[in-house]
């Protein structure tokens, strides 16, 4: 049976740095995101949102803020996640931060350890709690899913086995801030990427370079996007704000395009959408709805689907 598209939002900044984050699945919505995927002839299963949660400053924790619900709202992904691949649907999970990806791999690998993760960041998000003081999670989440010294067990163990996943199913797409730490990791075990350099030149090329070769070897593919990606001066809509650094709106939107072109992938994550950020009008929020319902439409999987009903 070909796929349709299952939707699940994560409101919830439990891993952030501040607060905004959690507002983005509504704000999606609102922005006509449902409307828009529908119109293009789309059958959405909309699963509605996980519990919500705004950020807070966990001081008994400072190393690893919110880790308790970072947890829960990582089982509360992998659970949806988990149900809607079982049904043959694609799922695109709205953030929310970055630690909601580890619910994701863990729902996509409760019936095949054949998973590979595409990782759209600005960042490799690899450090630890070791590593760094600053005790934001989302920028820990790939050191999680590989289960890095230093990091929190109790994140670690959220999917069948432990680590969840293996360096060479994680490949990062158009990174380009790393810490001393990270590199160092990214070194040690080999974690293939393309760098933004690469991908500014060449977005699709490079996304199809991805896609033809190390792409292939898995039954699931999962993206990931933190829009964060993105020059925030060419598109705000981040919550980080670093100018004249990143992808324009554009070559993402190629890019993107061009990956979920591949007939394996299984869900899409979004991550650190802030909808305080950007035009007060919403249009940044629209604009970005219309482009992901374009590049959905085209995905040669929920193609299948609209032409065989």
């Amino acid at each position: 049976m070909a796929d349709r598209l299952a939707i699940v939002g994560v409101p919830s900044s439990a891993g952030a740095y501040s607060p905004g984050q959690e507002k983005a699945p509504a704000a999606l919505r609102a922005a006509g995101l449902i409307a828009a995927l529908q119109a293009r002839g789309i059958t959405v299963d909309d699963l509605g949102d996980t519990p919500a949660f705004r950020w807070r400053a966990d001081h008994d924790n400072p190393r690893a803020m919110n880790a308790i619900v970072v947890e829960q709202m990582a089982r509360s992904v992998a659970k949806h996640v988990t149900s809607a691949l079982a049904a043959g649907e694609a799922v695109l999970v709205l953030g929310g931060d970055c630690t909601i990806e580890l619910g994701t791999v863990a729902g996509a690998l409760a019936s095949t350890k054949s998973v590979g993760l595409i990782y759209i960041d600005l960042d490799t998000d690899l450090n630890t709690p070791a590593s760094t003081g600053d005790g934001a999670l989302d920028w820990m989440g790939i050191a999680h899913l590989l289960g890095i010294e230093g990091t929190v067990p109790s994140l670690i163990d959220l999917g069948a086995g432990a680590p969840m996943l293996s360096p060479e199913q994680v490949l990062f797409f158009a990174f380009g801030n790393t810490t001393d730490f990270e590199r160092s990791v990214i070194d040690t075990r080999s974690i293939q990427g393309v760098p933004l350099e690469a991908v500014v030149a060449n977005p699709s090329g490079a996304a199809q370079g991805v896609i033809d070769g190390w792409a292939r070897q898995f039954d699931r593919l999962l993206v990931h996007l933190d829009v964060d990606v993105l020059d925030f001066l060419d598109f705000p809509l981040a919550e980080n704000t670093r100018h004249n650094i990143g992808l324009r709106f554009d070559q993402l939107i190629l890019a993107l395009q061009t990956i979920l072109a591949a007939p394996n992938w299984a869900a899409l994550t979004i991550t650190e959408v802030n909808p305080d950020h950007g035009a007060s009008d919403g249009s940044n929020l629209r604009t970005f709805v219309e482009a992901l319902a374009d590049t959905l439409a085209q995905s040669q999987r929920l193609t299948d689907y609209k032409t065989s009903t």
